[in-house]
């Protein structure tokens, strides 16, 4: 509905996604009824998915030793390719430099995880669609495409690409993973209620975006950059939770650090306009 509002009446995306949300919201108050929640049942598998469900210890350690591995390999094909044409490139030490570090990062973070419960289903789930999204975006036609329609869509629709297609799919795509983050978000809760959807949501869901290097202009981002940025937003939440701080200072410098962001990336776009990379 979103992509014919859009594709169709012209009406402004982000129009049309606000309208949807309203609708929604006002759909939902209607089935929770009176009670203004619903509680599932403790025992059922999508509850028990989200709450009780974790890694066996050894997978989540080789999972994370499985992300540097597929990094040396595709810098490593990377750099045999760019030989073959006669084509520079970095140093292999910053490649295993990097590898290392990421490998590190992960190896300790399910270490200290599996002290305690392990590492959640959920969280792999949510680790996989990162993983399969930054593959579509960065190595596929459709991705291409889609950051071509976001750079210039005149400039897209010259070079022979469906314009209206990828909107469409971008904007189904994005109300797919929506509906998935609301499943997983009642099983996490065990409860669908009035209080889903509405908050903060919105804005941590655009800034976690946009800090990651995202850009509003349209034409750069990928699904590493928003982890980056909920990985920060969340950061910032809990380091302000923690120091005992009223949700208004937190409401602030989320606030302030979206800006800076979208300054940051504003001067960034004119730069690489002036000087004709953009």
């Amino acid at each position: 509905m979103y992509a014919l509002l859009f594709t169709r009446l012209g009406m402004p995306s982000f129009v049309a996604t606000l309208a949807g949300l309203l609708a929604l919201l006002g759909l939902q108050l209607y089935i929770l009824g009176p009670s203004g929640s619903i509680n599932l049942p403790y025992a059922s598998p999508l509850v028990r998915f989200g709450q009780v469900m974790v890694m066996p210890d050894g997978l989540a350690q080789a999972l994370a030793l499985l992300p540097g591995a597929v990094m040396v390999l595709q810098g490593l094909r990377t750099r045999a390719r760019r030989a073959a044409v006669n084509l520079s490139s970095g140093p292999v030490s910053a490649l295993w430099l990097r590898a290392g570090i990421l490998t590190a990062v992960l190896a300790c973070a399910v270490f200290y995880l599996n002290l305690g419960r392990g590492v959640p289903w959920i969280f792999g789930v949510f680790v996989l669609l990162v993983v399969t999204l930054n593959y579509a975006l960065k190595r596929t036609q459709w991705g291409r495409s889609m950051f071509a329609v976001g750079g210039n869509r005149e400039a897209a629709r010259r070079a022979g690409i469906n314009v209206r297609a990828i909107t469409v799919s971008a904007f189904v795509l994005c109300s797919t993973l929506a509906a998935v983050g609301g499943i997983l978000a009642a099983s996490r809760l065990a409860s669908a209620s009035q209080q889903a959807g509405t908050g903060d949501v919105n804005l941590n869901a655009i800034a976690a975006a946009v800090i990651g290097g995202t850009s509003l202009f349209g034409g750069r981002g990928s699904a590493w950059s928003a982890l980056l940025g909920i990985i920060v937003i969340q950061a910032i939440s809990n380091g302000l939770t923690l120091l005992n701080l009223p949700s208004s200072l937190r409401y602030m410098i989320t606030g302030a650090v979206l800006a800076i962001a979208v300054i940051v990336d504003s001067l960034a776009r004119r730069s690489r306009a002036t000087h004709g990379r953009a």
